[in-house]
């Protein structure tokens, strides 16, 4: 994955910021991410939707390399401005697509702007990064620039699917994010899979050493998350909690 190849214009901003370069229209579910040890809203994760509820991939598909970059940047300020608008009180966690980032402190300032614009506190957004393919040496430097240019701006970062396909184990070495999401398929009937939970054990203990927390997402059953719970993750998302709910904030349900 290299950087795209685009030179920064002072135009690139409004333009993002308007949607142009997009042919099509999205909005947004959110689902809660809840921190068990004070029964609460930690997050809502922005989750795209197409306008009359269809599932993600119905707007994913339509992303190309022509319009990947506005189409990150209006996900960014579409979310934000749904958010203000439901008056969200947690954190806001938003993905971001790396290979649409060219340079982190100018593809921010839609984001800065909005945030100014619909008067949502810049300290409640997490970045989440998406693992979704194979890194070279270039990639990695340039993820790692990311993450540190948004810390050092004072946003919290996150590694979405931690431990699905292409592991970011050189991103941790090199700038460990705040938050660390597992993936789904090791969260799957982990109270009963030895092998998993030899895994799990062992991403605990890294994240513990670089002072970061984890999210376990995808949690369906009660099984899954006292096992999770009995290893010390506070943090959950997934279906046992609450589902993710259309242009509105769900409240979420904790198990006894």
């Amino acid at each position: 994955m290299s950087q795209p190849a685009v030179l920064f214009d002072e135009s690139h901003c409004e333009q993002c910021a308007c949607g142009e370069g997009l042919d099509f229209s999205f909005t947004f579910a959110f689902q809660p991410i809840v921190d068990v040890l004070n029964k609460s809203v930690f997050a809502y994760e922005a989750l795209v939707r197409g306008t009359g509820g269809e599932g993600a991939m119905s707007v994913l598909s339509k992303v190309n390399e022509r319009n990947r970059y506005a189409f990150d940047q209006v996900c960014r300020v579409k979310a934000v401005k749904l958010a203000a608008r439901l008056k969200m009180e947690s954190m806001l966690s938003i993905n971001f697509m790396p290979n649409a980032v060219y340079r982190a402190e100018y593809c921010i300032r839609t984001t800065l702007a909005a945030a100014k614009t619909y008067e949502f506190d810049t300290r409640k957004i997490i970045f989440e990064l998406t693992e979704d393919e194979a890194l070279n040496s270039t990639s990695v430097d340039h993820l790692v620039s990311i993450i540190e240019a948004y810390k050092e701006m004072g946003f919290s970062t996150a590694i979405d699917d931690f431990g699905a396909g292409f592991s970011r184990y050189n991103i941790m070495m090199a700038s460990p994010p705040n938050l660390l999401k597992l993936d789904m398929a090791l969260v799957r009937n982990v109270h009963e899979e030895p092998n998993k939970q030899a895994v799990v054990a062992g991403i605990i203990t890294m994240m513990k050493q670089l002072g970061g927390d984890i999210i376990a997402e995808g949690v369906e059953t009660k099984e899954e998350y006292f096992w999770l719970r009995s290893q010390g993750i506070n943090f959950y998302q997934g279906y046992l909690f609450a589902k993710p709910g259309f242009e509105c904030l769900p409240e979420p349900e904790f198990p006894a």
